[in-house]
């Protein structure tokens, strides 16, 4: 394992990118390409919108919901293995769901073995990235999530071709063999060790403190002595806790509740924009089509975002400007619903598609601007965690409400207010987190306080004021180093 004072921000990082896009293209584009089998699934098996909406759903829940599965083989056993492990999952559920027989069987195959392979790939790729990056951090996001978008742009057409020429079943086949290429992209991450992980890891206890006598028992197997029990679960719950302390800081908290809304939103989309598109009397090709618009603006949105965002003048605004492009995203949806034809639909796609590219970029970057470099594995696990429920649940609250009213805008009209108040919500803590530092410095100011800006941006200030002739001082502590300001 290579040890490096901090993030070499190139050399093998950049194999590191490069497997990581292939990653998000295995997995993300893959995923959205689901959306195409849907009228072939629908039309095979004689179902509602609401039913077969369950697969798509069961495959990005599980993607989400087992994240943190993955985060945990790649921060204890390898990246290489969690990944490679996936895409062989991954593999044998597209395979085996070309044999299906009913809408069940895809939800196991398709949707939780797949889904589970995914998670194994998806969050460990992107936290290697993190490791591997900081002064160019949104730039390398930006190419590594762009393969998304591209991945979309290609396969969107070639999945429709394929089911023309091979049925669903083929299509499912070759997408199944497909996917095995995670397993090249498992051997591309390289293992490395930093200055802060060391920095985190427990201490451990001396050979001196062990007798003599125990030194020779402890070389014969002595595994499962008191001593070393003890040790271990100490060890143990140590590790665990310094993995996910990071739950606790407010900021993080408010990042968590505005991923729940801005997940319910983005995912039926992915699902319905093809069927709606077909609904509106846009032909087979044209709807695949627009998928493909949707990926290869995707693109666009994940470099240039991560190019501007390393900019000196908005790198201090990140979290700006992913509230702003989620909520442009959410003003996409709302207008959906009176777009009726092909030449309206395709401005549709490029817009969203931009700014879909856009927020997802920055997704690790803010969660690592918040939790910091060390943790980024197991928050970025957390966070795609927190995708599950909304993923698993709003397709097919979207099927069930284009079964019942008959058309798809509420559904499109529910997605987009969801986002949008995702976007006020991180707008209204962050302005509520400025106005308490602007009032702290105030009190600074008056009362002669000694201020410090903690790196989380939590504020630590003492206040020195007289009090019957003494100086009384006030100390709000946090945690983490901080710098003077």
């Amino acid at each position: 394992r290579a040890r490096h004072p901090g993030p070499p921000d190139g050399g093998w990082g950049w194999m590191i990118v490069a497997g990581c896009f292939l990653v998000t293209i295995c997995t993300r584009a893959v995923t959205r390409c689901i959306s195409i089998f849907f009228v072939e699934f629908q039309a095979y098996f004689g179902q509602d919108y609401a039913r077969t909406a369950w697969i798509h759903s069961i495959v990005d829940c599980a993607t989400m919901l087992c994240a943190p599965l993955g985060s945990l083989i790649s921060n204890h056993v390898s990246c290489q293995v969690g990944i490679m492990l996936g895409g062989l999952l991954a593999s044998a559920g597209l395979i085996l769901s070309s044999f299906a027989t009913s809408l069940e069987h895809l939800y196991l195959s398709l949707g939780i073995l797949t889904g589970l392979g995914f998670a194994l790939c998806y969050s460990p790729a992107i936290a290697m990235v993190g490791k591997y990056f900081n002064k160019r951090k949104a730039l390398a996001y930006g190419i590594a999530m762009s393969g998304s978008g591209i991945g979309t742009f290609i396969l969107a057409p070639v999945v429709q071709l394929l089911i023309e020429q091979f049925s669903w079943r083929g299509a499912l086949l070759i997408l199944g063999g497909f996917v095995l290429n995670l397993c090249v992209c498992g051997a591309l991450m390289r293992p490395i060790a930093l200055k802060e992980d060391r920095k985190t890891a427990p201490e451990f206890p001396e050979q001196d403190y062990v007798p003599k006598a125990q030194k020779r028992d402890l070389k014969r197997m002595s595994v499962c002595s008191p001593l070393i029990k003890a040790w271990s679960h100490e060890c143990l719950c140590y590790c665990s806790w310094k993995e996910y302390d990071f739950l606790l800081m407010p900021g993080f908290m408010v990042l968590a509740v505005s991923v729940l809304f801005m997940a319910y939103g983005c995912s039926p989309l992915f699902v319905y924009l093809v069927p709606y598109a077909l609904s509106v009397g846009v032909s087979h090709h044209q709807a695949a089509f627009l998928m493909s618009i949707l990926g290869v603006v995707d693109i666009i949105g994940n470099i240039t975002f991560g190019w501007l965002t390393d900019r000196r003048c908005l790198k201090k605004h990140r979290h700006f400007c992913y509230l702003f492009a989620v909520g442009m995203d959410g003003l996409c949806c709302l207008f959906l619903p009176v777009l009726k034809n092909f030449p309206l639909l395709a401005p549709f796609s490029f817009t969203f598609g931009y700014f879909d590219g856009a927020y997802v970029t920055l997704i690790p970057v803010v969660t690592a601007d918040v939790v910091g470099t060390s943790s980024l594995s197991s928050a970025l696990g957390v966070v795609y965690f927190l995708h599950a429920i909304p993923y698993l649940v709003s397709p097919p609250v979207a099927g069930w409400l284009v079964d019942t009213t008959g058309s798809y805008t509420a559904s499109f009209l529910l997605c987009g207010f969801s986002m949008i108040f995702s976007s006020m919500l991180l707008c209204f803590a962050r302005l509520a987190k400025k106005i308490k530092r602007t009032h702290l410095r105030s009190l600074t100011n008056d009362t002669g306080t000694k201020q410090h800006i903690w790196t989380n941006g939590a504020i630590a200030y003492s206040v020195t004021a007289e009090l019957d002739q003494k100086d009384v001082e006030f100390l709000a502590v946090d945690t983490n180093s901080y710098s003077n300001r």
